[in-house]
């Protein structure tokens, strides 16, 4: 890290709801940190935006062409522009950095956060999807390299504080929390007619969408457990998962003795942005702080896998390693883009995943390109059930 000037902070996702935040607090934190690259996908408007308010000397997106007359404002702020499916990969590679905020959604974060990790960068992982399907290959590259993993999901984010209080041995079980998201209590044979809009309106978190139908089917706990798996060192075990409906207990670090120690905090994703950007240091607050007289009670409770069968097949993964966790990964965005789409029901999502997962005959994948090469294999038989449903 730089000390006495600004951290040169990378943010591959920029224009999604967790690189919007991330610029929301380094705008709060000018002094300490100074934005140097934006890696975006199609909004090339936003990214135009946020050139002008942060003036990073470098950009990309993965479209292959965009307008001239972006161009010209790019050329204009002295900004250069990198396009193309392995832009982001190449401006983490390309310009110095302290930091490299992960954001992109789904697998196609993988390649750029391996550049960063590889470049020995603070990772800062927002990019769930990664981990879960290249865990082994990312920590060992990071072994390698000597880079910093800093999670943001705020779940991990609460382990890995959690974590700095003892030694790893002493650590008997990780326990995430889950809201239940915007389903909890309907009735499960009113699922097949919630629509699209319905399963946005999560009750507690503002997230874009695909990590929002994730919380509605649980899958982003499923993939979260998959997640800590690897970042944490744990074995399967090791890791569980209880609803916790007000979303103030982020995560619970049981350790051998029965002492349980639990990370609060109010339900914005700021906070553990920060943490990331800023750690070990402390930051100032930049959200009122959590009261937990107006929260009044928390509540705690088994996951019911029949509302949530998902969970079920995360485990399996979770378990079984292999190719398995690259199978469930690719089939669910498939089948939430299908579901965002209108393709297919809510409920349906989960009947097209169950099926790619359990026709899935398993095998050990460690490359890069073996994991690749199964991601886009699984998404072909996901698409196809999908249109015979159609």
């Amino acid at each position: 890290m730089n000390s006495g000037q600004r951290r040169k902070v990378i943010i591959l996702g920029s224009t999604g709801s967790i690189g919007r935040m991330t610029l929301q607090v380094i705008a709060k934190m000018a002094s300490q940190f100074e934005v140097v690259g934006l890696a975006a996908g199609a909004n090339i408007s936003l990214l135009r935006e946020q050139a002008v308010a942060f003036r990073p000397c470098l950009v990309s997106t993965s479209q292959d062409n965009i307008a001239p007359s972006y161009l010209d404002d790019f050329n204009r702020l002295g900004i250069r522009v990198l396009t193309g499916e392995t832009a982001a990969e190449r401006l983490v590679s390309e310009i110095e950095a302290d930091i490299v905020v992960s954001a992109i959604m789904g697998i196609e974060g993988l390649r750029p956060t391996l550049a960063a990790v590889r470049c020995r960068r603070r990772l800062a992982l927002a990019n769930k999807e990664s981990m879960v399907v290249a865990g082994s290959l990312i920590m060992n590259e990071a072994k390698h390299s000597g880079a910093e993993i800093i999670p943001v999901d705020s779940e991990h984010c609460g382990v890995f504080q959690c974590w700095q209080k003892e030694k790893p041995e002493n650590v008997r079980r990780v326990i995430l929390t889950a809201s239940g998201g915007p389903f909890l209590k309907t009735p499960l044979e009113e699922l097949a007619k919630k629509s699209v809009a319905e399963a946005l309106a999560h009750p507690r978190w503002k997230m874009g969408k695909k990590i929002t139908i994730d919380s509605a089917t649980l899958m982003n706990k499923g993939l979260e457990l998959l997640e800590a798996r690897w970042l944490f060192d744990l074995k399967p075990e090791q890791l569980a998962v209880l609803i916790h409906p007000q979303s103030v207990v982020h995560s619970l670090v049981e350790l051998v003795d029965g002492s349980v120690l639990a990370q609060l905090s109010v339900t914005d994703m700021q906070l553990p942005i920060q943490f990331a950007l800023c750690y070990p240091e402390r930051g100032a607050m930049l959200l009122p702080p959590l009261s937990l007289s107006e929260v009044g009670r928390l509540e705690f409770y088994e996951v019911d896998e029949k509302r949530y069968p998902l969970l079920g097949l995360a485990r399996q993964a979770l378990e079984k390693g292999g190719s398995l966790p690259v199978v469930l990964n690719a089939a669910n965005e498939v089948a939430v883009a299908a579901f965002l789409a209108g393709e297919i029901s809510f409920p349906e999502i989960g009947e097209v995943i169950e099926k790619v997962v359990t026709s899935h005959a398993w095998s050990q994948v460690e490359s890069l390109e073996e994991i690749l090469t199964l991601d886009h294999e699984t998404r072909e038989k996901a698409q196809n059930l999908i249109d015979q449903r159609a």
